[in-house]
């Protein structure tokens, strides 16, 4: 019955540690940012990467979306907005057709 005992305590010692370890990553510095690389497309970018992925359908963009100038930041900041909303979209979708939104 000692080792039962001893091994509860070493278990729930284990455990408050751990616990008491997570809440110390908030007091964490970030990370600095990455020097990697980034991803800077123009349409003419988009239109090659469309044909090479669907030869059928091409290049479509009915709303001009592309030629768009977002906050006056520049195409290339427009494109990258616009995949990040459709990524981030898509994810929520996901997250709701299963149930968890």
């Amino acid at each position: 019955i000692y080792a039962r005992v001893q091994i509860y305590f070493l278990t729930m010692q284990t455990a408050l540690a751990l616990a008491l370890l997570a809440p110390a990553a908030a007091f964490v510095a970030p990370a600095p940012a990455s020097t990697g690389v980034k991803v800077q497309e123009t349409k003419a970018d988009l239109e090659a990467l469309a044909v090479k992925l669907n030869p059928v359908v091409g290049y479509y963009d009915p709303l001009g979306l592309a030629d768009a100038d977002f906050w006056g930041r520049g195409n290339e900041y427009t494109i990258g907005w616009l995949r990040h909303a459709e990524i981030k979209h898509g994810r929520v979708a996901m997250a709701a057709f299963l149930g968890c939104v």
